[in-house]
């Protein structure tokens, strides 16, 4: 979807331990060297909990992304469970839904342990892939509560090797702890069934340079078509930017007659006018079933219409006046 305001591509592998930011392209030569020296990991007496040990390792990135160049775990520590500090999407009771800090505890570890006891392999010469796989931030405790911080052995791309990828998808894992981070979904964007945050597309096509075109851009929306309405704000820090994103503010499905209003109102859209004036909030039409054009609607600042139909170029014009009214 062109409007959505997303910021980290990052897919999950296996059950979500290991993850993948993505990337296309091939690189060539041999992978950075890391250099680990000799000493074993460093022991702590006491494990608390990820808040204290690792507050930040919910994060991606950095997660556990500096594991690959910590000491690997030797016979010196004879670990007797595992815990992972990472992050997930937790829908509320509500309704709405948000990102979580989690702390999660494995006792079955031995196939972890041996996997992680295996040394780095040499270095490929050959082209690598560019994605990168980020490690979770990993704790093992031996059985006088004691824990470190074990180093992750590399392939011969300078990523996890599989053996350990493996043993973290086997492992039977309990959620000790969760901690809320940052709300994804409110519950009233979710009732609405609306997206929390969506970029304003009409300043993204008028960056284009499309602001004086002579372009109607009045979409083809069957009669009888239920129309949903989901109004975002857009913060000042964002007017004026390249793709402006706003947060949701109110939406619902117009009832039929407030339907055939705003209908009325788009098919009399005419060619946009010459206009600066970044827009403070924007409303967003969508059929429900999904079939149909996308409609973006300026309600202050320029008050332009962007039609995006299924297939087709998108088009640009200068909204009725009585439309933002509509939407409000």
């Amino acid at each position: 979807m062109a409007g959505t305001a997303s910021t980290v591509p990052v897919t999950a592998a296996g059950i979500g331990v290991l993850a993948v930011v993505l990337a296309g392209c091939l690189a060539g030569g041999p992978a950075e060297e890391r250099f680990r020296g000799d000493q074993p990991p460093r022991v702590v007496d006491r494990w608390t909990s990820c808040a204290d040990e690792a507050p930040a390792a919910g994060l991606l990135p950095p997660g556990g992304s500096d594991a690959t160049s910590l000491p690997l775990l030797d016979d010196s520590f004879t670990p007797v469970a595992a815990v992972l500090c990472g992050q997930q999407v937790q829908r509320r009771p509500d309704g709405g839904q948000e990102m979580v800090a989690t702390e999660r505890r494995a006792d079955d570890v031995g196939a972890l342990v041996a996997a992680l006891r295996l040394p780095d392999e040499r270095r490929a010469a050959g082209p690598c892939t560019l994605d990168m796989v980020i490690p979770p931030w990993l704790a093992l405790l031996d059985q006088q509560g004691r824990w470190v911080r074990p180093g992750i052995p590399v392939g011969p791309c300078g990523k996890p090797r599989t053996e350990v990828g493996e043993a973290l998808d086997g492992l039977r894992m309990t959620t000790v702890a969760t901690r809320p981070i940052r709300e994804i979904e409110s519950a009233e964007a979710a009732a609405a069934g609306c997206v929390q945050r969506w970029a304003d597309m009409v300043a993204v096509q008028a960056g284009f340079g499309e602001t004086t075109a002579p372009v109607s851009a009045a979409p083809s929306i069957a009669a009888g078509t239920a129309l949903r309405l989901c109004v975002y704000d857009v913060p000042a820090a964002e007017r004026g930017s390249g793709k402006p994103a706003g947060e949701f503010a109110y939406g619902r499905v117009l009832p039929p007659d407030r339907t055939a209003a705003v209908t009325r109102a788009l098919a009399t859209t005419g060619p946009v006018a010459a206009c600066a004036t970044p827009a403070g909030r924007f409303a967003l039409l969508r059929p429900v079933d999904g079939t149909g054009p996308e409609v973006y609607v300026e309600l202050d600042g320029c008050r332009r219409v962007l039609v995006t139909p299924p297939g087709g170029p998108p088009s640009l014009g200068q909204a009725d006046p009585t439309l933002p009214g509509l939407l409000g």
